[in-house]
């Protein structure tokens, strides 16, 4: 767990045409770049391969947060395991987590399982030991600018309770409708990493924004 609050700024939210410039504009604030790839499969929408990640990786030293909202993430895992930080597979797209949660380990990077809003955190009982960090979806991937799913503070303190009990210390991260009205609400519940794509990138500052996030002291007494 971490002692302050992070935030990933997604570029889902970004201007497509020129990824450079608002990557800049948040370089020195946001303390991850998310990179959602989507293969139109797992989710109804299709975004990023490992080159856009790896031509962002280019311009900028901010680290990768890289999302696989995809079907069979074995083929894609490796790539993006060259540029990021932190890659994330969901429990619900193969059959074999483990074994995927090793590979992308032994390459230095840290292994994330995300769930989709329907999937329980008791699933995760039987690896959670192994891994870096959970990201709860607090929206139905695919599509940025959606709605907070409530049930999602549900599933962070349910989260924050197995990891103290646990005596571990894997990271909680929050991805879907995080903004200036629900950011305290995920902080509170025990979430340390806020993933923002519309609220950053749409803001008129976009470094006030995450600045905004950040702000909130995160009480970390009870782990």
């Amino acid at each position: 767990m971490l002692s302050s609050i992070e935030v990933s700024s997604s570029i889902l939210a970004a201007n497509f045409a020129n990824f450079e410039a608002d990557v800049k504009k948040v370089e020195g604030a946001t303390d991850y770049i998310h990179i959602d790839v989507m293969d139109g499969h797992f989710v109804p929408n299709l975004t990023f391969g490992v080159e856009v990640a790896r031509a962002i990786k280019r311009v900028t030293n901010v680290p990768l947060d890289s999302h696989l909202m995809v079907d069979c993430p074995e083929k894609l895992v490796d790539g993006f395991c060259e540029v990021s930080d932190i890659v994330s597979v969901h429990y619900e797209s193969t059959y074999h987590l483990h074994r995927l949660v090793q590979r992308i380990r032994e390459k230095d990077v840290k292994a994330f399982i995300a769930l989709n809003p329907h999937t329980p955190v008791e699933l995760l009982e039987d690896v959670i030991m192994e891994i870096d960090g959970v990201l709860i979806m607090s929206v139905n991937p695919g599509f940025g600018g959606q709605r907070f799913i409530p049930n999602a503070l549900n599933k962070i303190r349910r989260l924050k309770e197995l990891r103290k009990k646990s005596g571990l210390t894997f990271e909680i991260e929050v991805d879907g409708g995080v903004n200036e009205e629900t950011y305290q609400l995920v902080i509170k519940a025990g979430a340390d990493i806020l993933v923002s794509g519309n609220y950053v990138f749409k803001s008129e500052d976009p470094v006030k924004a995450i600045e905004k996030l950040k702000s909130y002291k995160k009480d970390i007494s009870e782990g």
